[in-house]
């Protein structure tokens, strides 16, 4: 029985294949970052390209942390309805810190605080997880799950011929699909009622074509009997 068997081992021990799992989705994370002429500005925001057994493995992870910043998204937004306008260590912000609002406020603000850290644990990277909880999860709030996308490479990675794919977020290169119209047929009007037409032509067609000619008369040619000259 395959029990206990589930998952790629990726030709590595648990160890590496943890910190394997961690290092590509802080890459796919951090590729949202602002990186404007730094030396290693990403090529396309929110997409990577790996080998397809490693796109696999590492997706489900990747969803695990977006679901759990989804999730606090609701007591950030509240909490943020109760911080004051005024700026940090002022005379207000002071006043502001000493008043029971300032305890509702870290009461709303527990649950955030608990995702963030369990983000930072499993990601290991602060600017991964600042990224993730301002930019990726706002993104994907209205969205249930299925945050990422895997798409097969045709051309494989040179050296072992390994099956490379692409590992992005939806909705940052979606592709359009345009929809095909049918054509539209306008019937044709007619004149008459269809099933007064469909009556005169059944009449027509049991009465038959009337005689062009008038029948032989007796004693001629034509006639049955009639005798030759």
């Amino acid at each position: 029985m395959r029990h206990r068997k589930r998952g790629r081992k990726l030709g590595r021990n648990p160890k590496h294949q943890r910190a394997l799992l961690r290092a590509l989705a802080v890459s796919l994370i951090l590729t949202e970052r602002d990186a404007a002429g730094e030396p290693n500005e990403p090529r396309q925001p929110g997409r990577i390209i790996t080998t397809l057994q490693k796109a696999k493995e590492v997706r489900p992870f990747i969803e695990r942390c977006i679901t759990i910043a989804r999730r606090a998204l609701p007591y950030l937004e509240a909490a943020q309805k109760l911080e004051p306008d005024a700026q940090r260590h002022s005379e207000a912000w002071r006043a502001w810190r000493n008043s029971p609002q300032w305890y509702e406020w870290n009461r709303t603000m527990a649950p955030v605080v608990a995702a963030r850290r369990r983000v930072l644990k499993l990601l290991g990277n602060k600017q991964a997880v600042r990224i993730l909880f301002d930019t990726i999860a706002p993104r994907m709030a209205d969205r249930p799950g299925g945050y990422t996308r895997i798409l097969r490479l045709a051309k494989p990675r040179r050296g072992d011929a390994g099956t490379r794919a692409i590992l992005e977020f939806v909705g940052t290169h979606d592709r359009k699909r345009k929809k095909t119209v049918k054509p539209s047929f306008e019937p044709i009007p007619s004149e008459t009622n269809p099933s007064a037409a469909l009556a005169e032509t059944s009449s027509t067609e049991r009465v038959g074509p009337e005689p062009t000619s008038s029948p032989p008369q007796a004693g001629s040619p034509e006639a049955p009997g009639g005798s030759a000259p």
